[in-house]
């Protein structure tokens, strides 16, 4: 556990390096259910729940912290971490409520709740296709572990700035001192990935949702710089970016003068022992064929004849988007807390960059080769996808001829 807290707007954050990737088959959305436990109620020692009744406030945790003029959120799957923001004068209230969510919530008629908004997800999954696409690849890239099941489980389961940190870390201490540091019992259980695919055809939908990705490695990997270069070397398009030669991501030249997709980004998500580095188009139904041919083409290009120019021109833009990232007091909190878990440290950005400098184009190609060449994908698909290769083609498709 982890309590940290930002400048710009006074927000308090409490990472626990628990969440969804700790559940099972049988309790899979315990931590999705908690979060609403956390958000609707929260028993202090102070008052019971007849007193909480008794003033008609059933979400009593969400009634005071908006009398405050605070927000609260929670972010889960393999942590769980709830921000809240608030004026500075409302800290020690704050971190106290925190705590109190965390240690003391009293299980209340929720499961309603959170059915409810799990029927809702998947009843309007087409229009939310791109949440749909990656839970779907996590199911199939993981299959039958924690990393493959999606955070709302099935239905039937239900830098500190304007305070003081001297302030913080005693309160912190006060309110969170007799909890233990680790969790003694089970450790991370581990998510081998599978090649597969998951195709869910629907002609009646516009356009086609398709991901495709190889394993890749968890924050603390050395391979991970590298791929995060690969990863802007790929970037990202859509329509409304107009295209020309001079675009600085070779696959969006492409796709941009064949008129090939409305949309892709590339990604790579990091876990503390694995990850998926992909990318993720939005096409119509005839040019499906297609894009799959060029974005495979462009990861075979990344293993064999990356540039050096081009290798500088994405670090310098990686570089940019981890500042623009940190820009506002939420992702920072994030960014403290996360490394906080993985590192036991946060990374200065000097650090970071002077990683960031030593990658050169035969790092990219070595990096590349390794998680690529003959690697079977994770492919998840849903809509108009008629024209999507079949799984071994593509398979076929992560072979090249060697020097």
């Amino acid at each position: 556990m982890f309590v940290s807290c930002t400048s710009l707007y006074s927000l308090v954050g409490l990472w626990i390096d628990a969440g969804s990737r700790y559940e099972n088959q049988m309790n899979n959305g315990t931590a999705h259910f908690l979060e609403h436990m956390a958000f609707k109620v929260s028993l202090s020692k102070k008052e019971t729940f007849t007193d909480l009744a008794q003033k008609n406030a059933p979400n009593w945790t969400e009634l005071e912290i908006e009398n405050m003029g605070a927000h609260l959120n929670a972010i889960h799957q393999e942590n769980r971490l709830y921000i809240m923001q608030r004026l500075f004068k409302d800290l020690p209230r704050a971190v106290e409520i925190l705590a109190d969510i965390i240690q003391n919530s009293t299980r209340v008629k929720l499961r309603l709740n959170v059915r409810e908004e799990s029927s809702y997800v998947r009843c309007k999954k087409w229009r939310l296709s791109t949440g749909v696409v990656f839970d779907y690849l996590h199911a199939t890239a993981y299959h039958n572990t924690a990393l493959g099941r999606t955070i709302l489980g099935p239905t039937e389961n239900i830098k500190c700035g304007g305070i003081s940190h001297d302030e913080l870390h005693d309160l912190a201490k006060y309110h969170f001192g007799n909890l233990l540091p680790t969790y003694e019992g089970e450790t991370l259980p581990p998510c081998s990935f599978t090649g597969s695919e998951i195709r869910v055809q629907d002609d009646k939908m516009p356009l086609a949702h398709i991901a495709i990705s190889v394993e890749a490695v968890g924050w603390s990997h050395p391979d991970t710089i590298p791929l995060m270069v690969a990863n802007t070397l790929i970037g990202n398009w859509d329509r409304s970016l107009g295209g020309g030669v001079n675009l600085s991501s070779k696959l969006a030249q492409i796709t941009c003068h064949g008129n090939l997709c409305h949309s892709f980004q590339s990604f790579n998500t990091c876990y503390t022992d694995t990850g998926l580095w992909g990318l993720y188009m939005v096409c119509e139904p005839n040019t499906v064929e297609e894009m799959m041919h060029f974005v495979q083409r462009e990861w075979i290009r990344l293993c064999t004849s990356v540039t050096e120019g081009e290798v500088a021109r994405a670090k310098n833009l990686l570089k940019t988007n981890m500042l623009l990232q940190l820009d506002g007091s939420t992702p920072i909190c994030e960014d403290i807390g996360r490394q906080m878990l993985c590192y036991n440290r946060r990374i200065p950005l000097p650090e970071l960059e002077a990683r960031i400098d030593l990658i050169d184009a035969q790092t990219i190609k070595d990096v590349c080769t390794k998680y690529i060449y003959e690697k079977s994908p994770a492919i998840a698909a849903v809509g108009p996808i008629g024209q999507l290769p079949e799984y071994n083609r593509i398979r076929s498709d992560m072979h090249w001829l060697r020097q």
